[in-house]
């Protein structure tokens, strides 16, 4: 008996450390958090010796994502070794042909990528719709109904991230903006260093390989600030991202003729907060693990919702796609550089393509475009009215107030195309607000979705507070002694166990 019970817990381990499908490697999970309590001694055991913690971390980031995708973990070390191979090619290259032919070639090779594990059935279904309709055009007799059956292709987790990462060190090389790597292995680390791997932030080379060299040395007051970050993030995903997604916001998309407008426009302020909470949760996480290893991440969200233009909550969220998006994208289009309809355009495109880059539908491109029009707009707007060029403390209280609302609004509007399955779903969700608004049943609501109305107003409170209190809270857990911030996890893991689904809840950007 004993002996079965001994076979048992070693094939239950084995089962627990395999890839699991519908169980992948979560920060919020409890393996990862004793999976990272010995990867840590062990990573500190080793911080005086360069070569042996740089393969260790990589071992362990590839695990990381064998675990979040199983086998196609490959197709990072593909990516990491195609790119390694260009880079070092690339700067040897001296005629410009040669040159360009190399960053072209990378970009066939991310790209392609990217254009079959995402976009394929997309594409594949366009055209098949598109022949279909000219069949219809001309008449059936000229023309097959052709039927279109999506492939069934496995989405590798996380691949627009460490895609862009890595198209980013072959442009920044072929800018002259940094020297390529000489070991390969440096590579795959920096594309696969497990906090940022999976759903960002995407981390320049140039800010990153140099940190990669230093031993890594955690101050008192960076391990509080980490420690801060992860707590911030936990509370965010799995208090309030979970909690209002699972018991309102899925309901309402999922049938928004069910519910009134009232119900439907609570849906979309809670959708706004609760990808902000899981996405901008996730980043604290990253970035507290990250600091906790001695890594500094530039910061990836800084309260967007109080942004009070358009172009203010792009500076704001998701901070290292946008500015990725317009270093390696709107900038090599022309930027504003070639005039001003040439602007214009290249926001849309740049917008355009961004959303496209979020999934292969017709929404993420309509979202696209919703914000690409929208930047367009402000950046005419303060073209011919420079008054409208003031942000932050220059405005007035009023035009910032009415500011943000408006944005908020606009940033809302898109979520609902963001958030929906369908372009049908997005439009009833419209509807019902438009036209079956009934704001008397608000104190129903409030009554029969308590704990979600509570966890909205806290969230979003917490969120408008001035930064001078984010930071004094970030001092506090700072500076307080290692048995409080102790104590402090040990209340912040009981108040997640008593939050927490039953079943695994994917963070969303992990889809991208």
């Amino acid at each position: 008996m004993l002996l079965m019970d001994h076979e048992f817990s070693w094939r239950r381990l084995g089962e627990l450390l395999a890839y699991q499908p519908d169980a992948p490697m979560l920060f919020s999970s409890g393996l990862f958090f004793f999976l990272l309590i010995g990867f840590t001694i062990i990573y500190y055991a080793l911080r005086r010796q360069t070569l042996a913690r740089i393969i260790y971390v990589t071992l362990f980031s590839l695990y990381f994502y064998y675990k979040s995708s199983g086998i196609w973990f490959g197709l990072l070390v593909f990516t990491a070794t195609s790119d390694f191979i260009i880079g070092r090619f690339l700067a040897q290259a001296t005629s410009t042909r040669a040159r360009k032919g190399l960053v072209t070639l990378s970009l066939c090779i991310n790209l392609g990528m990217l254009a079959y594990f995402k976009y394929f059935n997309f594409l594949l279904g366009s055209i098949t719709l598109f022949l279909n309709d000219l069949g219809f055009y001309f008449g059936s007799d000229r023309l097959l109904y052709l039927e279109f059956e999506p492939w069934d292709i496995f989405l590798p987790v996380g691949i627009s991230f460490f895609t862009f990462q890595s198209i980013s060190y072959i442009i920044d090389i072929y800018r002259k903006r940094i020297e390529p790597l000489g070991r390969w292995i440096d590579y795959v680390f920096y594309v696969s260093f497990f906090p940022q791997l999976v759903a960002g932030p995407i981390v320049r080379a140039r800010d990153f390989i140099p940190q990669i060299y230093r031993d890594p040395v955690v101050t008192r007051a960076e391990f509080g600030e980490g420690l801060f970050l992860i707590f911030c993030g936990l509370l965010k995903k799995t208090v309030i991202s979970d909690y209002i997604s699972l018991n309102f916001v899925d309901r309402v998309f999922d049938a928004p003729t069910l519910y009134t407008g009232v119900e439907n426009l609570v849906g979309v302020y809670g959708y706004a907060l609760q990808i902000y909470c899981d996405f901008s949760g996730y980043s604290d996480m990253a970035i507290g693990l990250a600091l906790l290893l001695g890594f500094r991440f530039n910061i990836n969200f800084d309260a967007p919702y109080q942004s009070a233009t358009i172009t203010e909550f792009w500076r704001r969220w998701h901070i290292s796609l946008s500015s990725w998006l317009k270093d390696y994208l709107y900038i090599s289009l022309g930027g504003n550089r070639k005039g001003t309809i040439r602007t214009y355009i290249n926001l849309m495109l740049t917008m355009l393509l961004g959303g496209l880059w979020h999934g292969a539908s017709a929404r993420f491109i309509l979202w696209g475009a919703l914000h690409g029009v929208s930047l367009a707009i402000h950046k005419f707007v303060m073209r011919h009215w420079p008054s409208f060029k003031k942000t932050g403390e220059d405005m007035t209280p009023l035009r910032r107030v009415l500011g943000v609302l408006l944005t908020f609004h606009l940033v809302c509007l898109g979520w609902i195309f963001f958030r929906a399955d369908s372009m049908a779903t997005a439009f009833e969700v419209l509807n019902q607000i438009f036209t079956n608004f009934h704001p008397e049943i608000f104190p129903q609501f409030v009554e029969g979705y308590r704990m979600v109305f509570v966890l909205m107003v806290l969230g979003y409170v917490t969120h408008f507070l001035p930064k001078r209190f984010d930071l004094a809270l970030r001092q506090v857990v700072t500076r307080s002694p290692l048995v409080v911030q102790a104590l402090t996890l040990a209340i912040l893991i009981f108040i997640v166990i008593q939050f927490k689904s039953s079943g695994v809840q994917p963070f969303i950007y992990f889809q991208f």
